[in-house]
């Protein structure tokens, strides 16, 4: 613990708030909330903690906090402070998947579409529904028995839609809207569980049609019954009213968190959610804010929720709006249970994976730093150059944090100032760039660079930052063996080879960061000698830019018959008189040699 925290420490009111823990570099990585600031935050530097908050307390070189005036207030507050730093040690609720809703529009002339994401537009919507295929066949049940227009933008005749009795044609006819808002009316009412109405409807109508004899119209309202029954009968009931809710229930196990969200609609469980995540704090503080982010993404609201009987309801109620339980007893307390069940289990189930991970990443840091006698190398960035037999000589970067690779961070590197097979020019080059842009723009630095390669270019490498930039940064090296594969580890002023099993995770580390910088460098390489590849002697004419390049080799079909052709010729492929001129001259200058 530093002096600045320790004198922050001796600070803190007895107070509820927000609190920011920052690293070195100023960047915030957590932000909480607690009730007593000076307790919650003090916590987190006394006694003894697990390993990963142990590992969150190591980069904390500094905090600052924010004081409201209630536990609700610091809620919202952590809410929108996590928004806007988004830290690397708060939850991630970027789920892998996304759920289909139906949308009514809010147009003049209504339309009934899918769609994931939720807009405020004043739109209806209806779901979540399980798949994709259900939410469709959903709709299209709704577009047969409701004639709502189908088309994006009106056209001007009407469409096969209108001849198969699905569509009143508003592109052509004089619709009155109290028509469409009567239609917008029922099918809100056949998604929020009116469906068997409906039905019932549909059968008087398939009788009285059959008493008329009219046989055809009887038949479509028997297929529109059953095609009622196939879509919205799958789903088994688990509450006897028609109430959206979803329901909650979380379990906790040496550190982590499972939280298992089941969505019921109609009465009918039709999906869940389910998130494992490290927690640094109280389960119950780490829940609020779970539930909290869960609503403030994608995932609609219902009209109530139910949440165990550890949380406080009063401040989900205030903060959602919405209707909040917590069930004693009954088929509500039974899902709540289920739901907490199923988190148990699952966190179990993942616990294994999820240690094995962290051992292979963060734990992999840690060996590599204690290793290299350095602070844990969270933030590795690692080089390697490639060119094709000296030709289109080319650096790569990759970027891995926490022992994972930040493939958005990725940086490749056109050379302009190295002479071919010089790889200690091409190596100062690359770490000239990008650390001289690393300071211009105040980018974060990395805790270890490593250079692919062996002593010299380790030494080129910190010529370049020390004595030109002015930093100190660990350097170390990977040399491959005769296979190309990583075999030793290179450190040390002046470089040494550095003792590391080969079946530590520390090492498979390594060889992944080697190997991915290798592949990314490689594929670049292929991509600058393909672009290379494709240029042709057009490109040395001048007047002649892609456009025309295209233009000549589609109308003589290759450069051999370009060359041939006459002024009068080059003029009929739509070259200005000119252009045709120049080109003419250049392939027909004896002086020079145009092959």
């Amino acid at each position: 613990m530093n002096e600045t925290i320790q004198n922050k420490l001796a600070l803190l009111p007895d107070l509820p708030g927000c609190y920011l823990m920052k690293d070195r570099q100023g960047t915030v990585i957590y932000v909480g909330k607690a009730k007593v600031l000076k307790n919650r935050v003090r916590s987190y530097f006394t006694g003894s903690h697990d390993g990963k908050t142990q590992l969150l307390v190591s980069e904390i070189e500094d905090f600052e906090y924010i004081v409201t005036s209630s536990d609700l207030e610091a809620l919202i507050l952590e809410l929108n402070l996590i928004k806007q730093y988004d830290p690397k040690y708060n939850v991630m609720l970027k789920d892998d998947k996304s759920y289909p809703y139906i949308k009514i529009t809010n147009e003049i002339y209504p339309r009934i579409i899918t769609t994931r994401k939720v807009k405020k537009d004043k739109a209806k919507y209806f779901g979540p529904y399980p798949n994709v295929s259900a939410a469709n066949e959903t709709k299209k049940l709704l577009n047969r028995i409701y004639p709502l227009r189908k088309c994006n933008r009106l056209p001007d005749r009407v469409c096969l839609y209108y001849h198969l009795g699905q569509c009143l044609a508003p592109c052509v006819k004089d619709i009155d809207p109290k028509i469409f808002e009567e239609m917008t009316n029922e099918i809100i009412k056949f998604l929020n569980g009116g469906h068997e109405q409906v039905k019932k409807e549909l059968e008087k109508k398939m009788m009285e049609a059959a008493e008329k004899l009219e046989f055809e119209r009887a038949k479509e309202y028997r297929d529109q019954i059953q095609y009622i029954e196939t879509v919205m009968e799958k789903q088994k009931i688990v509450s006897g009213d028609q109430t959206n809710r979803d329901v909650f229930g979380y379990a906790v196990e040496k550190g982590w968190m499972c939280v298992q969200v089941f969505f019921v609609r109609q009465g009918k469980l039709i999906e869940r959610d389910v998130s494992v995540f490290p927690i640094y704090r109280d389960p119950e503080e780490e829940f609020l804010t779970f539930v909290g982010r869960f609503y403030d993404t994608e995932h609609l609201k219902p009209k109530e929720i139910l949440i165990p009987e550890t949380i406080d309801k009063s401040i989900l109620e205030k903060l959602l709006n919405i209707r909040v339980l917590v069930p004693k007893r009954g088929t509500k307390k039974e899902l709540v249970d289920l739901a907490k069940k199923n988190a148990m289990l699952a966190i179990e189930e993942k616990f294994q994976l999820i240690e094995r991970q962290e051992e292979r990443t963060i734990g992999a840091c840690q060996q590599l730093g204690e290793a290299l006698n350095i602070e844990t190398p969270y933030r590795i960035e690692a080089f390697d150059n490639s060119h094709m037999h000296g030709a289109d000589p080319v650096s790569a970067m990759v970027v891995f944090i926490n022992g994972k690779p930040a493939k958005k961070e990725y940086r490749k590197y056109k050379l302009k100032n190295t002479a071919k097979h010089d790889d200690y020019g091409a190596m100062q080059e690359v770490i000239r760039r990008r650390y001289t842009r690393v300071l211009k723009e105040q980018l974060p630095l990395p805790d270890l660079i490593i250079v692919d390669g062996g002593k010299g270019q380790i030494e080129v490498a910190r010529e370049v930052l020390e004595d030109e930039l002015g930093l100190s940064i660990p350097i170390a090296g990977l040399a491959k063996d005769e296979k190309h594969r990583t075999s030793e580890l290179l450190y040390g002023e002046p470089p040494m080879s550095i003792p590391l099993k080969k079946t530590s995770d520390a090492f498979y580390l390594l060889q992944r960061i080697q190997d991915e910088v290798h592949r990314f460098a490689i594929t670049f390489l292929r991509q600058q000698h393909q672009t290379n590849a494709l240029r042709s002697v057009l490109d040395e004419i001048e007047g002649i830019g892609p456009k025309r390049k295209k233009q000549l080799l589609s109308h003589f079909g290759s450069v051999k018959k370009i060359k041939q052709a006459s002024v009068e010729e080059l003029m009929e492929a739509k070259m200005p008189k000119v252009v045709a001129e120049t080109i003419y001259q250049y392939f027909h200058n004896d002086t020079l040699s145009k092959e």
